[in-house]
Order: C-alpha cells, then sequence, then structure tokens
C-alpha cells in the first residue's frame, strides 16, 4: 500500500465527543471528520499488492483439478488468481476477477449467459478447442483475444487432442458493486450454431463495416468481433517495431479496439499488446488502473514499486493502481495485458504518470 499523508487531520477525541458518537451510533449516524481521512485520499491506497504467479506451478494444480471433477460439476472449471492483499475476495485487482480455465479434449462446458462482461486470453490452445458466442464458434489459438460481451450466451469446447488453457478476466467486482449480476443457462446444454466461422471477423474485422451498421446498445455497445487472432496482432507489432524507434516508457504497444467505434472492445474492460525488442529497458510507468499481465513470448523483469519480478512464457503479473512499473526484455517480449482503463475513462477518473 502506498504511504501517503492525510488529506485532513483527524480531531482529537473527548469523553464528551465520544458520548456524543455514541448518540449518533443509536440512529445510523456517524461523523464525517472521524472517518474523512479514510474516504477522501491524496493518492491512490490500493489494498491490492504487486504479485506474480507462475504458468508451470499453477498449470500443474488445474489439471490436478482437471483429474478431480469434471467440467459439469464445476460449471467452469477454473482456478481463481487471488491478489495476496485481498485473499477471499475472489479478485486480482479492486475491480477485475482473473482465473485459468481448463477445456480438456471431448468436454463441453455448459451454455450460459451472465451480466458481466469476459475477455479470454488463450495461453495454450492449437485451434482444437472453441467458445461460442451468441451463435458463432470461433477456434482459440495461442495468444487469441476473444471477447465474451455481456448477457450474451457462451460455451467451450474442446473437440482436440491436447487441453485448452486460457486466461479468464471479468468484471464481476464491478458488477457485483453495483447489485445488478443476472446469469441463467441456455435452455440447450450447446448452444445452436447460427453463424458461420470467421462470420464476425469477415463483417467486422477487416476496417470495414456493414451497410449504414448501427450499434445495436449505442455507445455502451461492445466490439461486434469476439476473436482478435494473434497472428494479426503479433504481425502488427513486428511492423511497428521496423517503422520507428520504441517508445521509453512501453516499448511498441497496441490496444484492441471496437471497430465499430474505435473504443475499448468491453464496455468495462480495456486490453493491450506490446512488444518489448531484446535488451530494452523502459523508463517507470504510472496509472490508476491496476493492470493484469500475460507474459506471451520471451523472458524479462518487470520492476513494480520495489518489487522487481522475473518472469517467462505464460506467467501472469499484476501491478496496482499508481505503483511504478519498468520492464526490461532479456529477448524478444510480448506482453499482454488488460485492466479497468474503460471504466474509468468513461467516469471520466483515469490519470497517467510517465516518470
Amino acid at each position: 500500500m502506498h504511504e501517503t499523508a492525510s488529506f485532513v487531520v483527524k480531531p482529537e477525541t473527548s469523553p464528551e465527543r465520544q458520548a456524543f458518537y455514541t448518540r449518533l451510533d443509536q440512529i445510523d449516524t456517524a461523523p464525517l471528520w472521524e472517518v474523512l481521512n479514510r474516504l477522501v485520499l491524496p493518492a491512490p491506497q490500493p489494498a491490492i499488492v504487486p504479485a506474480m504467479w507462475k504458468y508451470d506451478d499453477v498449470r500443474a494444480l488445474l489439471m490436478e483439478a482437471g483429474r478431480l471433477l469434471t467440467v459439469q460439476e464445476a460449471e467452469r472449471r477454473v482456478l481463481v488468481l487471488e491478489n495476496p492483499g485481498i485473499r477471499g475476495m475472489s479478485q486480482i485487482t479492486q475491480s477485475l476477477y482473473a482465473g485459468l480455465q481448463l477445456i480438456q479434449p471431448g468436454e463441453n462446458a455448459a451454455s450460459h449467459r451472465h451480466t458481466a462482461s469476459a475477455l479470454r486470453f488463450i495461453v495454450e490452445g492449437d485451434g482444437g478447442g472453441y467458445t461460442a458466442v451468441d451463435g458463432e464458434r470461433t477456434p482459440m489459438h495461442a495468444g487469441d483475444f476473444v471477447l465474451t460481451p455481456s448477457w450474451t450466451f457462451h460455451d467451450h469446447g474442446n473437440f482436440g487432442s491436447a487441453p485448452v488453457i486460457w486466461l479468464d478476466v471479468l468484471d464481476l467486482p464491478i458488477v457485483n458493486m453495483f447489485d445488478t449480476s443476472f446469469a441463467e443457462h441456455h435452455p440447450q446444454e450447446t448452444q445452436p450454431v447460427a453463424r458461420k466461422d470467421g462470420d464476425a471477423l469477415a463483417r467486422y474485422g477487416a476496417n470495414m463495416l456493414p451497410l449504414e451498421y448501427k450499434q445495436p446498445r449505442g455507445a455502451t455497445s461492445p466490439s461486434p468481433v469476439f476473436n482478435y487472432p494473434y497472428s494479426r496482432s503479433r504481425k502488427a507489432l513486428q511492423q511497428l517495431s521496423k517503422n520507428g524507434p520504441a517508445d521509453p516508457h512501453h516499448g511498441f504497444k497496441l490496444q484492441y479496439v471496437n471497430p465499430a467505434s474505435g473504443g475499448y472492445p468491453l464496455t468495462t474492460i480495456a486490453a493491450f499488446l506490446q512488444l518489448l525488442p531484446k535488451g530494452f529497458a523502459s523508463k517507470g510507468y504510472r496509472s490508476t488502473d491496476s493492470t493484469i499481465y500475460n507474459v506471451v513470448e520471451g523472458h524479462g523483469k518487470s520492476r513494480i514499486g520495489s518489487k522487481t519480478m522475473t518472469w517467462g512464457p505464460r506467467d501472469i503479473f499484476v501491478v496496482p493502481s499508481w505503483e511504478a512499473v519498468s520492464h526490461e526484455a532479456s529477448e524478444e517480449a510480448v506482453l499482454f495485458s488488460a485492466s479497468d482503463r474503460a471504466a474509468q475513462k468513461a467516469l471520466g477518473l483515469w490519470r497517467e504518470e510517465a516518470l
């Protein structure tokens, strides 16, 4: 947690004041001046802490979970990544849930939908696994970025011969803070396929849109593309790296977008992909969106506040709000990241600082 001076000084307590506070408590009221120093802060003081999950360690336990219970028993076979600063909250940051999900060969995870929006970043997959969203299936390859927008039916399956594993990131804490959570199962275990694979990408993913296209939910519409293939994204980063110098704080970094609006792919969650050249050492940077990183390629280390974390392919780490972070790449590396920047920007709260 950040140590900062209080915005206000708490008044001293006297027996008379304490007796007054007791009477206030009896009618469900409280003196603001007793808590103002906890409510109005001069800078973010996150309860979450910098943390890392080594993929090989978590994967071994995830595969054990695959032997211990079926996907039907679990509904979704996921190991939740709990931030050490807020254990028991099922959260990786103050606003986001994250976990690693497993689908074994031949399995199907039943179709359901919920208010929470979700993204999937595929960690292991060769195209044998799939996710279906509102009537369209898409194969899942390692590095693909897949969306499940709010209140869309979705199910997962694996026609291949190898396990499929991905990182789930959902805005469940935000939804539950507002007490707006709803969920239901599809009448069928697997939703009917109504469109051919690749339909959404063909309609919306080629810098074109259907004639006179109107976003179904207006300004709050999520991206109509629900799979951003890694092959395309990686190629774009590689081309950028040849076209000019790296940004001193980010290397070569792109953000995923909703092609119909130019905004973030989900209303609450932003996502990014960045390439760090071999030997690159970034300058420090901080922002108010606590950020989840998943290493796609390469080895390196990140300094988060006073902590240094060494990472390799598939490892996951988190940077708390307003904590300075810098990256070093011992070989060319690619990092995926996700945060609540979309929600913060929509509310006019987001702030950043290059150090």
